[in-house]
């Protein structure tokens, strides 16, 4: 695993664990943060052994979004050249592309929210496949209340989950919206009592899809992403195409002969 400075990877057996791991500033999203994201997200991508991930974060907060400290001179007024314009076009594709790297991942991905979820916070977890949260959990599209439009993920990603309607109505006003509401609104799935109870909660649900087997997971997470473009009948296609390639794999033998002989599987995504 690559060396980080804001972010902890722990491997729990065929799960991960990704910590934001930068309390004292409440996770607050500086350089760092979006240069190795994409890193961990490769080495994770590429390791057959993980069959699941969890992002979480320790401290008080899950983030509070992005370090404006730390990006205020990208983002101070002043140089309007088509040089200046130019770099501020390869800063917000370079980081669009950190979050990309987590929705790309060919394992599922669970989100693990406490505290503040602001800005890019929202970004990071609309990447993700599965959202829950604890009680406390604040979430907010704050980029509208600092005169910016969300640009790495949000617009794009939130309407995939949530009514458009309810998305125009809390990117327009950029107000704090509670886990209940989240719920209400379909953007987390499940809210729990408090963030140590979130983060096992998301652990325990990761270790339940990697006792699956991965070839059928990471199937169904690419079948499932594919469709979104395409017609119910170009769907079926797909997949039916897709399980011609796949279908007679090892893990399905497996999962036949453990079923005949009254035992768990033993998936080895073959």
């Amino acid at each position: 695993m690559p060396d980080t400075t804001v972010l902890t990877v722990e491997r729990r057996g065929p799960v991960a664990v990704v910590w934001l791991d930068r309390p004292e500033a409440r996770n607050a999203m500086a350089h760092e943060l979006w240069d190795e994201l994409p890193v961990v997200a490769a080495a994770l991508g590429s390791d057959e052994q993980v069959r699941a991930v969890v992002i979480a974060a320790k401290g008080e907060a899950f983030t509070v979004g992005l370090d404006l400290k730390a990006f205020a001179p990208d983002l101070a007024p002043g140089d309007q050249s088509v040089v200046a314009r130019r770099r501020t076009l390869h800063l917000v594709k370079a980081m669009q592309h950190t979050f990309s790297s987590i929705a790309d991942l060919p394992q599922p991905v669970i989100a693990a929210v406490h505290g503040f979820c602001l800005g890019a916070g929202i970004d990071l977890i609309t990447a993700c496949d599965i959202r829950l949260a604890a009680q406390d959990a604040v979430f907010s599209v704050r980029e509208t209340r600092i005169g910016m439009v969300a640009d790495v993920g949000t617009l794009q990603r939130l309407p995939l989950i949530v009514e458009p309607g309810r998305v125009a109505e809390l990117v327009y006003t950029g107000r704090d919206f509670t886990a209940a509401e989240a719920l209400a609104i379909g953007l987390v799935g499940v809210v729990h009592d408090d963030a140590p109870a979130t983060q096992q909660a998301a652990i325990e649900m990761a270790e339940t899809i990697a006792a699956n087997s991965p070839l059928a997971v990471q199937g169904a997470k690419a079948v499932m992403r594919a469709g979104r473009n395409r017609s119910v009948e170009e769907a079926l296609d797909y997949v039916a195409l897709w399980n011609a390639a796949f279908l007679h794999s090892n893990d399905l033998g497996e999962a036949l002969l453990a079923f005949s002989e009254k035992r768990p599987p033993r998936f080895e995504g073959r």
